[in-house]
């Protein structure tokens, strides 16, 4: 189905069991501001804690949503040792715009000792040191206070017109198609 009407995915919203330590991870080790934050029902009809956080001069590109109410319990680090429970994500993704921006963050992770859970790595099939996946992006993965899976990544690779995947030095990916399926 082609529909065209939504140019993009603007923001993220996920529930948090500690809104102070998730702002400080957000802030101190991705680098997010904080916009504004609200009690809940401070709205009638709202009943959780909502925490907006940007990057950029959007209002807001991460929503932190916490309830007071709510007894939280710990997820497993690995998603896929997370067995029992409703369904939930496995990751979302920030982009840097080039490698030495993502050696940054890469570096105060590790001057923070935050666990990285996957990477570095090359999600490539295409280059000999890519480790067989898709995307055509160097990406580390670690988990904020939580346990939620963020991907920190640059290079992903664009679709032509053709359809024909591109990597960021501009060269089609030999072997890719990308059609709407």
């Amino acid at each position: 189905m082609k529909h065209g009407a939504i140019a993009r995915m603007q923001h993220f919203s996920m529930e948090v069991s500690n809104t102070d330590k998730s702002i400080e991870f957000y802030r101190k080790i991705l680098g997010f501001k904080l916009t504004e934050r609200h009690k809940a029902f401070e709205v009638p009809a709202i009943p959780v804690e909502l925490t907006f956080m940007r990057l950029g001069d959007a209002h807001h590109e991460l929503v932190l949503v916490h309830n007071p109410k709510k007894k939280y319990r710990k997820r497993p680090s690995r998603p896929e040792d997370d067995l029992d429970g409703p369904p939930s994500f496995h990751h979302f993704a920030l982009e840097c715009d080039t490698r030495d921006d993502w050696l940054k963050v890469v570096s105060i992770i590790n001057e923070n000792s935050i666990e990285v859970v996957r990477g570095p790595v090359v999600h490539s099939g295409y280059v000999s040191s890519g480790d067989g996946s898709w995307g055509e992006n160097e990406a580390i993965y670690i988990l904020d206070p939580d346990g939620h899976r963020v991907e920190i990544f640059w290079a992903l690779a664009k679709i032509g017109i053709d359809g024909t995947h591109i990597n960021i030095k501009g060269e089609k990916v030999p072997g890719t198609k990308t059609e709407e399926l």
